[in-house]
């Protein structure tokens, strides 16, 4: 596989406009234990199909090139197995810890496989690019966990790669969903079943939300890089629940002060 570049802490507001949740670790607290499902996240669906034949592969992959219009096609092996190119969008609200004093991958290293991440022992932690774009050659065995894996160390991230999943984005009904796959699913075979229109699918990775936070995956800067995030974005909440009560009360003034002054 290579790799091409192109904290809600569960406060939720009682309004719907509010509704977002902050994720401190690996869960979204009070949501999730009320049972409710994430906001447009679809639960996963067990798919039971007999796999393809290789007729029926090379014709999807046919049928895939003559729409392919960046040269981004498919390549069908004599094994029945084929090679293409899926992006994903990256959708990190957490930050990522990655080593400190490390200057950029060059052309040796990534020839040669260097891992540079374990030659310091030092650790920070940033945000990546919100909604930042990579485009990943991979094979049809190609699995959901392995293009995580790629990505975690194309940014030398050290994370635990099951802090994270790969959904796939599709729009239904007029409204845009998120499933999140399995780590054994192989990406490149839905980017043939969908065709090369990124509008009707595409990958998106962002955090994995299990329902449980498991504290113990996580490091002390890590820990206290979050309360640090935590507070900031209880004050923002904070703030915005107040202007939107100050504003409805300022409504409710105005029409009582109306309400007397009309004759009785």
């Amino acid at each position: 596989m290579t790799v091409d570049s192109s904290m809600s802490s569960g406060y939720c507001s009682l309004e719907e406009e509010l509704e977002d949740c902050f994720f401190t670790a690996k869960t979204t607290f009070f949501r999730n234990a009320q049972g409710r499902s994430p906001k447009n996240v679809c639960p996963p669906v067990e798919e039971t199909q007999r796999p393809p034949t290789l007729q029926e592969i090379k014709q999807k992959i046919d049928s895939y090139n003559s729409r392919e219009k960046n040269c981004l096609g498919m390549k069908l092996s004599e094994d029945g197995t084929y090679t293409g190119f899926i992006k994903v969008h990256l959708k990190l609200r957490r930050p990522v810890t990655v080593p400190a004093g490390i200057g950029p991958q060059s052309i040796y290293d990534a020839i040669k496989e260097v891992n540079l991440a374990a030659t310091t022992d030092k650790r920070t932690s940033f945000y990546l690019p919100l909604d930042a774009i990579k485009q990943l050659h991979i094979s049809s065995t190609t699995t959901v966990s392995e293009v995580i894996q790629g990505l975690l160390k194309k940014f030398m991230v050290v994370d635990n790669p099951q802090k994270f999943a790969l959904f796939k984005r599709i729009h239904k009904d007029g409204q845009v969903l998120f499933q999140k796959l399995s780590i054994a699913d192989c990406p490149l075979y839905l980017r043939l079943l969908a065709g090369p229109d990124t509008d009707v699918l595409s990958f998106v990775l962002k955090e994995n939300e299990t329902g449980e936070v498991e504290w113990d995956a996580f490091s002390i800067p890590e820990l206290q890089n979050f309360l640090t995030i935590l507070e900031k974005e209880e004050q923002d909440k904070i703030q915005q629940v107040q202007k939107k009560y100050d504003k409805f009360r300022q409504k409710l003034e105005e029409a009582l002060r109306e309400s007397q002054g009309k004759p009785g």
